[in-house]
């Protein structure tokens, strides 16, 4: 019997390492984080990239580190022509596009968010992203395999050239690059301008080279990538608003566990706020910035020179209707109070 006792044990104890490889992987899938991928195209010092650093923070920290966050920014994982297609196919699961990069799926719709003087300031903007414009547009990424978490303010728009641009006949000719959006397209054309599509990653260099005489963008941009070292002026102009989508794959959202989503929907809700709430701030801060480097001069536009600009622009309206539609136009039109034509 204690023969038999022995061999039992001696077998158990040879059992014992192959167990310990069998398990081995099994227990460390099980403490492995879940990882998101978010991939943006700006600098970290920008209110989007603060904004993915605090998310990554708070996913982090409200996850208990069952979610590991890993930020990319300034296209270093992938530039803004790619990486919709990147989160479709999986490769990464989270961006934060301008909402001009969506036209290319069939959603034109958001194009109507770039129509010219649309929001009379950073409030208004602000409750049309939070209410039925902002809820409708994002339910049409769905069928896409999108699913559409927040979105985030980058202020109004600046312009630029080498040259003043005060009125509208000072555009005439010149080469601006635009982000994709057909309606940003548009009212430049209407200045007499040539505008070109090009990534964001691009632009100083063609700036610095003359491929463009300009472009448009916000404070915040202007200051982190530079741009003001090769443009000699910058109309303090507002003309056109920058919002962001921040996005989400749908098939790996739907799959996490119900717990870690909520989670994760608390940190997005809070980075959200975080955010929004620094934009303002962090593009008048850059503004000052600029200004103080004397490498380039700022212009302001008078009363009689922006309503210039909105009367060469509007045109864009009556135009966005064979673009992006009626029924988006409508929305538009009927929650921020406005004409279309």
């Amino acid at each position: 019997m204690r023969k038999l006792l022995l061999a039992v044990a001696v077998a158990a104890l040879s059992l014992i390492p192959v167990l310990a490889l069998v398990l081995a992987p099994a227990v460390a899938q099980a403490q492995s984080p879940i990882v998101i991928k978010f991939s943006h195209v700006v600098a970290n010092d920008t209110p989007k990239g603060k904004g993915a650093l605090k998310f990554k923070e708070l996913a982090e920290k409200y996850t208990n580190g069952k979610v590991q966050i890993e930020v990319y920014p300034n296209s270093s994982l992938y530039k803004d022509k790619e990486e919709i297609e990147a989160l479709q196919l999986g490769s990464v699961q989270m961006l934060a596009p301008s909402t001009a990069k969506f036209a290319p799926l069939g959603v034109k719709e958001f194009e109507a968010l770039d129509l010219p003087w649309l929001f009379k300031d950073e409030e208004t903007y602000s409750n049309a992203m939070k209410g039925k414009i902002g809820k409708w547009l994002f339910q049409k990424l769905e069928p896409k395999g999108i699913t559409g978490l927040a979105y985030w303010d980058n202020g109004f728009h600046m312009v630029s050239a080498n040259r003043p641009l005060i009125k509208p006949e000072d555009f005439k000719g010149l080469k601006f690059r635009i982000s994709g959006s057909k309606i940003a397209d548009q009212y430049f054309r209407l200045l007499g301008s040539i505008p070109q599509i090009m990534a964001f990653s691009e632009v100083y260099q063609a700036l610095q080279t003359g491929v463009v005489d300009g472009c448009e963008n916000t404070a915040s941009n202007y200051l982190t990538q530079k741009f003001y070292e090769v443009q000699k002026d910058i109309t303090v102009s507002y003309h056109a608003h920058l919002q962001y989508a921040v996005i989400v794959n749908s098939k790996f959202w739907s799959g996490l566990p119900p717990d870690i989503r909520t989670q994760l929907e608390k940190a997005m809700a809070d980075a959200t706020e975080y955010t929004n709430s620094i934009a303002r701030q962090e593009n008048d801060d850059a503004l000052a910035e600029i200004k103080k480097t004397g490498r380039t001069t700022l212009h302001y536009l008078s009363d009689a020179d922006r309503k210039a600009w909105q009367e060469a622009m509007q045109p864009t309206y009556k135009w966005a209707k064979s673009r992006v539609g009626q029924e988006v136009l409508d929305l538009v039109a009927k929650e921020l109070d406005v004409k279309m034509n």
